[in-house]
């Protein structure tokens, strides 16, 4: 998995939902994607870690 892959999808989700500075859904999507996006780095090694643990086995592009 790349962690690149995982913000996308992120953003993808903040995208669908209409920008309303009111909706907690909106706030929520938009600020855990700035905060990713801002700690990028660390985010990477999460995944890596994650990774190394077996969390996206599952996933099947």
């Amino acid at each position: 998995m790349k962690p690149e892959r995982l913000l996308a999808e992120l953003d993808r989700l903040r995208k669908d939902v209409p920008q309303d500075k009111a909706s907690l859904e909106w706030l929520t999507l938009h600020h855990v994607f700035c905060f990713v996006s801002y700690k990028m780095t660390d985010f990477k090694r999460y995944v890596e870690e994650e990774a190394k643990k077996g969390s996206f086995a599952q996933y099947r592009e």
